[in-house]
C-alpha cells in the first residue's frame, strides 16, 4: 500500500493507472499534475486525481511513488522539474515505449538518485488519447516490461514488480537495448508501415475511393495509423537507430518479393507466404521464448 502518488501526465496510460492502483487498494491519495489545466481538472472531476496540483514538482511532494506518464521527449524536462524532491525511497517509474533514450535522459538528471528510477513499459493503449478514455481494466492481463540497469536499487525493482502484479499484469525484464531493438521491429516499424500505406492511399486522386471499398482485413491492418500523432512522431525518432535497421529488413523482403512477382515466380512468391503464413498462425501474443 502506498500513502500518494505522484502522477504526472493524466491523460489515457496514467489516468488508467490511477484509476487501477486505486481499485487495487494499492494507493490512498492521488496528486496530479498535467501540462493542460483542462486535462487535470477533468481528473479530477472524474475521480482519477485526488488533488491537482499545479506543477510537476509539487505532484511529487509527499509521495512514496510517482509515475511519470508524459511523452518520451518530455521525459528529461519532466525530470528536471521534479528532481529537487526525489528521495531514494520513492518509487519513480514511467511508462514510455523507448528505454534507452528514457534512461539516458534519467542518469543526467537523477545522478545521485538515479536507483529509484525503474524503467517500464506496459504493452497496452489504445488508439484514442486522453483521461476521458482512463479505463482501470487497461492494464488488465497485459505484459510490462521492466529495464532496470546497474544503479536500479533492488528495492524499487521488487516494488515496481509488486505494483504491476497487483495490477493484474505480466511482468518481464529486459534490458534496455534488447528492449529497443525487439519493439522497434513488432511496433515501431508496424506504425511507420501502417502510416506510410494510407498516405500513399490518400494521395492518389482515388485514394478516398479506394478507401471506400476497404474492408475488415484492411481496417485490422491500419488500426493503428489512428495513432496520436505527437506521440508517435517522438517514438520514432527517439528510437530511430533501431527502427532505421528494421525498417532496411523489411525493404529487402519487400522487393524480394516484388522480384517474385515482377519474374512470375508463382513457386517462390508461394513459399514465401507460406513461411510467413506458418510463423503468424503458431505466434501467440503474450508468450515470450524463454
Amino acid at each position: 500500500m502506498f500513502e500518494q502518488l505522484g502522477l504526472i501526465g493524466c491523460g489515457l496510460m496514467g489516468g488508467s493507472f490511477a484509476l487501477a492502483l486505486k481499485r487495487a487498494g494499492l494507493v490512498k491519495r492521488v496528486v496530479g499534475y498535467s501540462k493542460s489545466p483542462s486535462t487535470t481538472q477533468r481528473a479530477l472531476s472524474m475521480g482519477v486525481i485526488d488533488v491537482e496540483a499545479p506543477s510537476a514538482l509539487l505532484a511529487v511532494s509527499g509521495a512514496d511513488i510517482v509515475l511519470l506518464a508524459v511523452p518520451v521527449a518530455a521525459t528529461e524536462a519532466t525530470l528536471k522539474a521534479i528532481r529537487h524532491l526525489v528521495t531514494h525511497d520513492m518509487l519513480i517509474m514511467d511508462v514510455g515505449s523507448t528505454k534507452r533514450d528514457v534512461i539516458d535522459s534519467a542518469r543526467r538528471v537523477l545522478r545521485d538518485h538515479i536507483g529509484a528510477f525503474v524503467p517500464c513499459h506496459p504493452i497496452t493503449g489504445k488508439e484514442v488519447s486522453g483521461v476521458e478514455h482512463a479505463d482501470p481494466d487497461l492494464y488488465t492481463g497485459k505484459q510490462v516490461i521492466l529495464t532496470p540497469i546497474d544503479r536500479t536499487h533492488a528495492t524499487q525493482s521488487a516494488k515496481a514488480i509488486q505494483v504491476w502484479e497487483g495490477l493484474g499484469c505480466q511482468v518481464l525484464k529486459m534490458t534496455p537495448e534488447a528492449h529497443d531493438a525487439a519493439f522497434a521491429a513488432v511496433s515501431h516499424l508496424p506504425h511507420l508501415i501502417a502510416f506510410a500505406l494510407i498516405n500513399a492511399i490518400t494521395s492518389q486522386p482515388p485514394g478516398k475511393d479506394y478507401l471506400s471499398l476497404a474492408g475488415p482485413g484492411f481496417r485490422d491492418f491500419t488500426r493503428i495509423a489512428a495513432s496520436e500523432p505527437k506521440m508517435w512522431r517522438d517514438v520514432l525518432m527517439a528510437n530511430r537507430q533501431e527502427l532505421l535497421a528494421q525498417s532496411k529488413l523489411f525493404q529487402s523482403t519487400l522487393q524480394a518479393m516484388e522480384a517474385m512477382i515482377e519474374n512470375g515466380d508463382v513457386e517462390a512468391l508461394e513459399n514465401i507466404i507460406a513461411q510467413a503464413s506458418e510463423a503468424r498462425a503458431q505466434w501467440r501474443m503474450g508468450t515470450p521464448r524463454k
